[in-house]
C-alpha cells in the first residue's frame, strides 16, 4: 500500500485482502503505520495458498531497497492506480 503521493510504501500480509484494505482506508487502527502515513492505496499484491509462504515473502520484501519495490510495483501497475477502486467494498461492515 502507498499514500496519495506514492512516497511511502507499506508491506503487509493478511488472510483477507478486501477486509484489510478497508481497514487501511477507514483507518480502523489510527495509531498504525498506514494511518499515520495515509497509506490507503493498494498498488500491488501477491496471492499465496500457504500462509507461511506469504509471511516468508513479506519478510523478504521488507528487506528490499525501495528501488526494487518500485520496479516490482511498476511491472504490475505502471501508473500506480489504486487496484481496490474497482472492488465493491462494503464500508459499512468490517468482518
Amino acid at each position: 500500500m502507498t499514500n496519495k503521493a506514492n512516497e511511502v510504501l507499506y508491506i503487509g500480509v493478511t488472510d483477507n485482502l478486501e477486509e484489510r484494505v478497508k481497514e487501511h482506508k477507514l483507518k480502523v487502527y489510527p495509531r498504525s503505520f498506514t494511518a499515520k502515513y495515509n497509506c490507503d492505496k493498494l498498488v500491488y499484491f501477491e496471492e499465496f495458498i500457504a500462509g507461511g509462504e506469504a509471511v516468508k515473502r513479506e519478510r523478504q520484501m521488507k528487506k528490499w531497497k525501495r528501488d526494487w519495490k518500485v520496479n516490482l510495483i511498476e511491472s504490475f501497475n505502471p501508473n500506480w492506480v489504486d487496484i481496490s477502486l474497482n472492488w465493491k467494498l462494503n464500508y459499512n461492515k468490517l468482518r
